[in-house]
């Protein structure tokens, strides 16, 4: 594990509207609430889980996503902010990068798994994805609380997966 790492500035869930329209979220991999399969650990192979979307706007210019561990000890830490992606794709394969990789809790670009503390009981890992009326225009090295920041009233729809891991 990585000496150094940056805790979530505003972790929580951007305020999503509930007249939003609503992305389906899901993985080959995993179902919603379960357990993350070992892979995807930040001690084992440490790749990105596969997922899938539907229910994107015609009218959406972007897409984000991001993946939390709102049960860390440090508070909510981040594992994967992507920005960047095309509105007319339908998911990510594993090990990939749909678009651009922001800056994870570790300080680094892409995915970082999951690595909660031995003995805790499962955490939950949120995938959150979000559908904007407009590209956002992060940086390259984006941060969740960046995310959050541009995506402030340009939500036109979002989807969330959970998923559990424990050591």
């Amino acid at each position: 594990m990585p000496d150094q790492m940056i805790r979530a500035h505003d972790a929580e869930t951007t305020d999503v509207s509930s007249d939003l329209a609503e992305l389906t979220l899901s993985s080959p991999a995993f179902g919603a609430n379960s357990m993350l399969p070992d892979r995807f650990s930040y001690t084992r192979d440490n790749m990105s889980p596969p997922l899938r979307w539907t229910g994107v706007p015609g009218d959406a210019a972007e897409l984000v996503l991001l993946c939390e561990d709102p049960d860390a000890p440090i508070g909510t830490f981040v594992h994967w902010v992507v920005k960047d992606i095309e509105p007319d794709t339908d998911g990510v394969d594993e090990a990939d990068t749909p678009g651009v990789a922001g800056r994870n809790g570790f300080g680094a670009p892409g995915w970082s798994g999951p690595y909660p503390p031995a003995g805790d009981g499962p955490h939950r890992y949120v995938f959150q994805l979000y559908a904007t009326d407009q590209s956002l225009r992060l940086p390259m090295d984006a941060t969740a609380a960046d995310v959050r920041a541009a995506l402030d009233g340009h939500v036109l729809a979002h989807g969330m997966l959970i998923g559990r891991f424990a050591r």
